[in-house]
């Protein structure tokens, strides 16, 4: 596979076809949807696509969530022409945070910050993130921006899976993804058969 090339025709979620399978085992991810980033034109696609439920809506800033989030969402922001905060996991920022613990999609407990001199009441903000699996991390980020007063006007990810959190996330926000509505039990069954996207 030619990671750069641009198919002549490209479909609606093309560049799904660029995600690779986990190939170490299963203390990793079962999927990595890096690899699309390196292509411009499917970055791009992909971006296009998360933004078109928000046209109408006024986003002020873009949080993007530790760490793949802050590659989508830096490029989210780029195309909206808006600054980018970063959610980090905590204790890397030299300034005054605030912070909230959370279960990743390991099952993990891990704290994540956020600066405090960023955020504040009337500000409308899109989280992003690579990957919403279990929702904790999402759900994390969602009480950071919240708790300074902050509206979180969206939530957008490659993919939302329909686990509990997922569903949660569904039901009380606007979201986007990228993953065609055919494709979502494969997601939710955590398995792809990457051949239906070639092409």
């Amino acid at each position: 596979m030619d990671v750069l090339a641009v198919p002549q025709k490209r479909e609606d979620g093309w560049y799904l076809s660029l995600m690779a399978p986990n190939t170490k085992g299963p203390k990793f991810a079962w999927l990595d949807p890096s690899r699309l980033y390196c292509n411009s034109q499917a970055l791009s696609d992909c971006v296009k696509d998360l933004l078109k439920p928000f046209q109408n809506e006024t986003i002020d800033l873009v949080a993007g969530i530790d760490a793949m989030g802050f590659i989508l969402g830096s490029a989210v922001a780029m195309s909206l022409g808006k600054g980018f905060l970063a959610i980090r996991k905590a204790g890397h920022l030299c300034v005054q945070t605030r912070t909230q613990d959370y279960s990743d999609y390991s099952g993990r407990e891990k704290l994540m910050e956020v600066r405090v001199d960023v955020l504040k009441p009337g500000l409308r903000v899109l989280i992003v993130d690579q990957w919403i699996e279990t929702g904790g991390t999402m759900r994390a980020a969602i009480k950071l921006v919240e708790n300074q007063g902050a509206t979180v006007v969206g939530i957008a990810a490659v993919a939302i899976e329909n686990s509990e959190g997922g569903k949660w996330i569904k039901e009380n926000y606007k979201y986007s993804h990228c993953i065609p509505k055919e494709l979502q039990s494969q997601i939710d069954s955590q398995y792809l058969e990457f051949k239906n996207f070639s092409g």
